[in-house]
C-alpha cells in the first residue's frame, strides 16, 4: 500500500524529515506517535502534496506508483486522504455542495460517471446519521461556526463517503472531548477493511484506546527511533518519551 524509504523533507529551508522509513500493507492500522517538531505533520503532508513543503531525499511508492509523479488530485483519486488537525472554514460554500462536489470530481478523475443527485442524499443522509451531523450542519458553510468536534465529525464524514484507501489522520484527537472522541473513533473503526490501510498520527494514547493500531512508531527528530505494537503506546504514556529517546 505505502512504502517509505529514506524520506527527507523540508519546510522553509529548515531540514524537517531526515531519513524516515516506514511500510504499511494493505489492512493495516499504523500510528505514529511523537512530541512536538518531530514532523508527524511535516509527513502527513507531504504525503499529500503540500507545495510547502520539499522533498529533498528518498522514495514514497503509494499502490505500486512512485507519490511524486502524481499531483494533489491525482492523489486522492486514487484514494489517499488526508484528515487536517485543523479543518479548513470556507465561507460561501455550503457543507452539502463540497461532499457533492468531492465525490464527483474523484469520480470523473477515475473516469466513472457523476452519483445521481439521489443516490448521493440517500448515502449523506445515512452516514451523517451514523456520525451525529445534522441536516442543519449539513446546510451551512463548510466548517464555518462548527466546533472543535463538529469539524472533526463533518470530516470523517468526507472520509466515510470517499472510503479511501489509505486515511492519514493528522492528530483527529485534537480539541475533542470524550464524547466527541468515542463519535469519531467509531466511524474511523467503521472504515477498517483489508482492502483499507490507515495511518493515525497523535500525541496521546487515549486515542489509540478507541481506533486499536497494529503498529506503532515513535517519531523523533525526524526519524524513527522505535516501532512495536500497541503496548508501545502504553509505554509512552508511562514513561514519557524522554526515556524512549533515551534508551534509542
Amino acid at each position: 500500500m505505502l512504502e517509505i524509504k529514506n524520506l527527507q523533507a523540508s519546510v522553509e529551508e529548515k531540514t524537517i524529515l531526515k531519513g524516515l522509513d516506514l511500510t504499511i500493507n494493505a489492512g493495516e492500522v499504523h500510528a505514529i506517535m511523537g512530541p512536538n517538531g518531530a514532523g508527524k505533520s511535516t509527513l502527513a503532508n507531504v504525503l499529500a502534496g503540500q507545495a510547502a513543503y520539499a522533498v529533498d531525499a528518498g522514495t514514497i511508492s503509494f499502490m505500486g506508483e512512485d507519490l511524486f509523479e502524481l499531483d494533489i488530485e491525482e492523489r486522492a483519486a486514487k484514494g489517499l486522504f488526508l484528515s487536517f488537525q485543523y479543518p479548513l472554514e470556507i465561507p460561501g460554500v455550503a457543507t452539502m455542495t463540497f461532499l457533492k462536489e468531492s465525490i464527483n470530481a474523484q469520480r470523473k478523475q477515475r473516469g466513472e460517471k457523476e452519483m445521481p443527485t439521489p443516490e448521493f442524499m440517500k448515502l449523506v443522509k445515512e452516514k451523517a446519521q451514523y456520525l451525529g451531523v445534522t441536516p442543519e450542519m449539513l446546510r451551512r458553510p463548510l466548517n464555518v461556526g462548527f466546533s472543535g468536534g463538529e469539524k472533526k465529525r463533518n470530516e470523517i464524514l468526507q472520509m466515510m463517503l470517499l472510503e479511501p484507501a489509505l486515511c492519514v489522520l493528522d492528530e483527529t484527537d485534537s480539541g475533542l472531548d470524550i464524547d466527541a472522541l468515542r463519535v469519531v473513533a467509531d466511524g474511523v473503526n467503521s472504515l477498517r477493511d483489508p482492502k483499507r490501510s490507515m495511518l493515525i498520527i497523535t500525541h496521546y494514547q487515549r486515542l489509540l484506546d478507541y481506533i486499536e493500531p497494529d503498529f506503532v512508531h515513535i517519531l523523533v527528530d525526524g526519524k524513527i527511533i522505535r516501532s512495536g505494537g500497541k503496548e508501545l503506546a502504553h509505554e509512552l504514556e508511562r514513561d514519557g518519551y524522554k526515556n524512549i529517546i533515551a534508551a534509542a
